[in-house]
């Protein structure tokens, strides 16, 4: 991403609903700590095995978490955008990453020190708790995940991230563009890339839904939602 405008790394950070009650101060001290990454669409953040020095924010872009089996097969485990933060619990493990991170497109994130972190944890309490906060999201988010793999069929796991991706929950119509691409989406609902392409035909048969490559129109999402399999 070369030309890139230098971000204005103590805004940033204000934003982050981790940071968003500290003083100036104690902004500019972690900002002193974090370091501006540019990333080109396939460059490879960390990988697995790497020992993680602090944890990232996407400030735009995307970026992919997967770990492949010996085999080669790759699992996808979260796909992140603007505004999402990763790493954070690996992080004060002091363990090797359990995953690899990936460029899904050109993307710019700030990578926050683990130094400045535990720092800034001694000063100030407050701000482990707010962690925790929000850590325990993204463990409720996992454990949702493991929920819906184990005892949702794979339409309902499609079904449902589809209306998932919608902000209008009162919406009776609807148009869903898929962040990435069909493949990524499937690893990451535990399917192959067949599977998922399959279902959306099915779905698309019984005119539940019309694909336009990554735009799909959900024309009654009561009725996608009632889908009796």
């Amino acid at each position: 991403m070369n030309g890139s405008a230098p971000l204005n790394i103590g805004s940033l950070l204000a934003k982050v609903p981790l940071f968003s009650e500290l003083n100036p101060d104690e902004l500019a001290r972690i900002a002193r700590g974090t370091r501006e990454i540019n990333a080109a669409k396939g460059d490879i953040l960390f990988h697995k095995g790497d020992l993680p020095t602090g944890f990232h924010l996407v400030v735009q872009g995307q970026i992919k978490l997967a770990f492949s089996s010996s085999q080669g097969n790759e699992k996808v485990v979260d796909i992140l955008n603007t505004g999402q933060t990763f790493g954070e619990a690996v992080m004060f493990m002091d363990k090797p990453n359990i995953v690899y991170a990936q460029a899904l497109k050109d993307s710019q994130l700030l990578h926050i020190s683990s130094t400045v972190i535990r720092g800034e944890l001694e000063r100030d309490p407050r701000l482990g708790g707010k962690m925790i906060a929000a850590l325990s999201m993204r463990l409720h988010h996992l454990m949702t995940d493991v929920e819906s793999y184990s005892l949702h069929s794979a339409r309902q796991r499609i079904i449902g991230y589809l209306l998932r991706e919608s902000t209008d929950t009162d919406a009776t119509a609807l148009v869903v563009t898929l962040p990435t691409n069909k493949g990524i989406i499937a690893s990451r609902l535990n399917l192959t890339q067949e599977h998922f392409s399959r279902i959306l035909h099915e779905l698309s048969a019984a005119n539940l839904i019309i694909v336009e490559g990554r735009k799909i129109g959900i024309p009654d999402v009561k009725k996608l939602r009632d889908f009796d399999f």
